[in-house]
């Protein structure tokens, strides 16, 4: 392991780390041996791979970034051939050690008579990923495949990132809302997915703008097209709208990687022209650190305009004051596709609750269902998707319980 030269990074990740200090110690004291079986064991188990050493060892390999995953994850279809030949030394090298078996290691080791009476936790090899099973030799262009379509290193493992103290931080955990579980606005959320899959595809498409009454769907849509279209290559990162000025820092993380990436902005709003307004203009018209040709920019808003205006700001002391109430309105429009989400009225409303409600196999208590949800709109002030949702969760935990619809 200590020889890895391409795939070395994999002795970062805590399995195969943990794995080398206990190959290590099998040449050293007895205690030590000990220690480094009982960690190695410990953190196999927290990954769930106790049963398939194999598989989580030759895991590794499909999310290192390298030189060559990086270059197959960009498209490349040549290498050169000393590269190659170390990925494949690694590779076969990667295989060798994820075989090893627990008796093999305590035969090695030189003390196994003095651990007989111990009955050390015991793993078993499993089988390798897909990719690596078979000839190696044919196992190599499977691997340059899974690359190009999956990109690598981070990239590859997750697919929603959050900007945070300047980096590019991964979400383990994301949001899970999909597509189907959003009822309504079917023509809001056609024109937001008909521009996601032109992107896609490589072909025009717009950064694109959410607006309308809260509770509406705004943020979920956006967060159901990434679990919708991850697979074909989609990447998501939200960035706070207060780290704006960062932008230039964030797209030369990303640039280069052959993945397409949505920069989701929620809750978009300004109460005055500022720094972060400015960037936010620099980003959308194109400046010297425009977006690259691989991102796309979706923000969501309960403002149309994005800017507060006040009367005030009417009637102010700017002498071209004009001027200045148009360049405040003006940043919505450099957004190149708007789509509004209004409130729906009462017949929408019900429709909503009544997709819910087959959806969750309710249909039976349509009836009292319908007349719960409009109490439970008016007891919150309004309907909306979000308040529908509310009350289904609500009413279908009671009716699961043997309790009354509210």
């Amino acid at each position: 392991m200590a020889s890895l030269s391409i795939y070395k990074g994999i002795l970062n990740r805590t399995v195969p780390r943990a794995f080398y200090r206990l190959l290590w110690s099998a040449g050293r004291s007895e205690e030590e041996f000990l220690n480094a079986w009982g960690d190695f064991f410990a953190v196999l188990c927290e990954r769930g791979y106790s049963e398939n050493l194999a598989g989580c060892i030759t895991g590794t390999a499909l999310y290192d970034e390298n030189a060559y995953s990086l270059s197959a994850a960009a498209g490349k279809a040549e290498f050169p051939q000393p590269l190659m030949d170390a990925v494949e030394r690694d590779l076969q090298i990667i295989l060798d050690i994820s075989s090893i078996t627990p008796e093999q290691l305590l035969a090695d080791c030189g003390f196994e008579q003095d651990l007989s009476s111990l009955r050390l936790p015991r793993w078993k090899t499993g089988e390798p990923v897909s990719a690596l099973r078979g000839e190696l030799k044919d196992n190599i262009p499977q691997m340059t495949e899974y690359y190009r379509a999956n990109g690598c290193g981070m990239y590859a493992r997750y697919r929603a990132f959050i900007w945070r103290d300047k980096k590019i931080q991964p979400v383990a955990y994301p949001d899970k809302t999909s597509l189907a579980d959003l009822k309504g606005y079917e023509l809001q959320r056609g024109l937001a997915t008909d521009n996601t899959l032109s992107f896609l595809q490589g072909l025009p498409a717009n950064n694109c703008l959410l607006y309308g009454d809260r509770g509406t769907g705004k943020s979920s849509t956006v967060k159901a097209l990434l679990n919708a279209y991850y697979t074909k290559g989609l990447r998501m990162i939200e960035m706070p709208k207060e780290s704006l000025m960062d932008f230039p820092l964030l797209v030369d993380q990303i640039a280069a990687v052959p993945m397409k990436f949505i920069i989701f902005i929620d809750d978009l709003s300004f109460s005055k022209q500022n720094d972060t307004y400015a960037a936010l203009k620099a980003v959308l018209e194109g400046g010297l650190a425009a977006r690259p040709e691989n991102t796309l920019i979706y923000a969501t808003s309960n403002r149309r305009h994005l800017v507060r205006e006040t009367f005030s700001d009417r009637e102010g002391d700017d002498i071209h004051r004009g001027d200045t109430m148009q360049e405040s309105l003006s940043l919505a429009d450099r957004f190149g596709l708007s789509i509004s989400f209004t409130l729906p009225d009462r017949e929408r409303y019900l429709e909503i609750i009544r997709l819910l409600a087959g959806q969750r196999q309710l249909e039976e208590y349509i009836n009292e269902l319908e007349k719960g949800a409009e109490r439970w709109a008016t007891a919150r002030g309004g309907r909306s998707p979000r308040c529908a949702r509310q009350y289904i969760d609500d009413a279908e935990a009671r009716i699961r319980r043997g309790q009354k619809i509210l």
